[in-house]
């Protein structure tokens, strides 16, 4: 089967096939379930990290030649921003914190040489991961229906499975001192055995030029991580890395202040979008 496949993707370089772009799809799927349905059967760590290693080699290969090269700049930014994002989160020193709620939900702090100041919300949300990924990545256009702080959100590309760019408008904040902003961002999402994360980092789509009368902010590194909490698989543990770069002639005082403010709203409204609208089939 997996030798059928590979002559099937090697068909695909001749002319007459080059254009035959769902063709080379299909040799894509057919060989990452072949690969996967090989390593299910024998565990062993000698074919694990073979197949690793060719499959990395001809996914690098079959990936240049199903997307363009500004493609590909989107998919590597999206992965980069997540690595960077993560490894942000995974230091643990430095944090201070910013504010905390009777319900447990915390938001804490730190500044990170040539990012700025990022902010940590961490929350745990009484429904499980698979219903939270549906709302945050399935119906992520749908968020300016129950986040008051977002007026609209908008894919303006998808990129494959994983990865799409988009135009967020936010509306304005703190009594309108913070006017409106909005933000192009390529994001990432990845699973990585029960624990889902959500990337994303500002970048330039020539299709959406700056708006008038509202500023073009910026998202730095920035990321959700979903997972199960221990001990309790129906819940799930959220944690937000948020880096904005609002723009503008502003306080730091009131960047601080509206941006954990955020941060804990967000945790508020999106309970209330999970208890009053009903799931569908959600998969992560």
């Amino acid at each position: 089967m997996l030798l059928a496949t590979f002559k099937l993707c090697a068909g695909s370089s001749y002319r007459h096939m080059r254009n035959m772009k769902g063709l080379r799809h299909q040799a894509v799927l057919a060989i990452g379930q072949e690969l996967n349905r090989r390593t299910l059967g024998d565990p062993s760590p000698g074919w694990i990290s073979q197949v690793r290693r060719r499959s990395s080699l001809l996914g690098s290969q079959l990936e240049a030649a199903l997307y363009s090269e500004q493609e590909l700049s989107y998919i590597r930014q999206g992965e980069v921003a997540m690595q960077k994002a993560l490894g942000i989160l995974s230091n643990q020193d430095g944090w201070k914190k910013e504010s905390q709620q009777e319900n447990g939900d915390e938001v804490r702090s730190k500044v990170i040489p040539d990012v700025g100041k990022v902010f940590r919300l961490e929350v745990v949300v009484d429904q499980p991961m698979d219903r939270l990924y549906e709302e945050l990545v399935d119906r992520m256009e749908a968020m300016g229906e129950w986040n008051p702080n977002v007026q609209e959100i908008k894919v303006l590309q998808k990129i494959g499975k994983d990865t799409v760019i988009t135009h967020e408008l936010a509306a304005a904040a703190a009594g309108n001192l913070v006017g409106p902003r909005d933000f192009v961002s390529v994001r990432c999402t990845k699973r990585r055995g029960s624990t889902c994360v959500l990337a994303g980092v500002a970048t330039h789509f020539g299709e959406m030029p700056e708006q008038s009368g509202v500023i073009r902010a910026e998202h730095g590194p920035t990321c959700m991580v979903l997972h199960p909490l221990a001990g309790s698989p129906s819940k799930t543990k959220l944690t937000w890395l948020l880096s904005i770069d609002l723009k503008g002639w502003l306080p730091k005082t009131i960047i601080n202040q509206v941006l954990s403010q955020t941060q804990i709203e967000f945790a508020n409204h999106l309970r209330k979008r999970l208890e009053s609208s009903p799931a569908s089939e959600a998969r992560c």
